[in-house]
């Protein structure tokens, strides 16, 4: 498992951010914990004013994170979960949430955390969804991401 050289990211105190938390329905004892990581992630950094909205899969995260970006949120954080199977249809997946996510960012100047866990198999998704016995909680250090760049963006001017 990775994680190893990952940096201490400390989110910074961003009170009065609107931050929209976009997060998939598969897989949902994963991606519930993956929301509950943000949730408190947003409590740490003094976000008080965040929407959840729910979409059926990871797939589907990049245009509802395109209308949260339009709609004025100050960040998103984008969470959801794939699990490699006998197919290609991860490798489609994951390659179009990812450069998705990376086109809103881009095109929109709107920090979006990246929380979509790319996984050949169960036990590596609970591992990561920060559950009680899991080693990390990816929805936590994507909130603690999407944060920070904003208090950079916002530091830029």
């Amino acid at each position: 498992m990775s994680g190893s050289g990952a940096p201490t990211i400390e989110a910074p105190w961003v009170e009065g951010a609107r931050v929209a938390v976009v997060a998939a329905q598969w897989h949902p004892k994963v991606t519930d914990a993956l929301v509950a990581g943000a949730i408190r992630a947003l409590d740490d950094s003094g976000v008080t004013d965040y929407t959840v909205v729910r979409v059926p899969g990871s797939f589907e995260l990049p245009v509802a994170s395109l209308h949260a970006a339009k709609a004025g949120y100050d960040a998103v954080v984008a969470l959801g979960v794939v699990i490699r199977g006998d197919t290609p249809h991860f490798e489609y997946v994951c390659q179009a949430a990812t450069e998705g996510l990376m086109q809103v960012g881009v095109s929109t100047g709107v920090p979006v955390g990246f929380g979509v866990l790319t996984c050949d198999n169960d036990p590596q998704a609970l591992d990561r969804a920060g559950l009680p016995d899991s080693r990390e909680d990816k929805g936590y250090e994507a909130t603690q991401a999407a944060l920070s760049t904003l208090a950079a963006v916002r530091q830029l001017g």
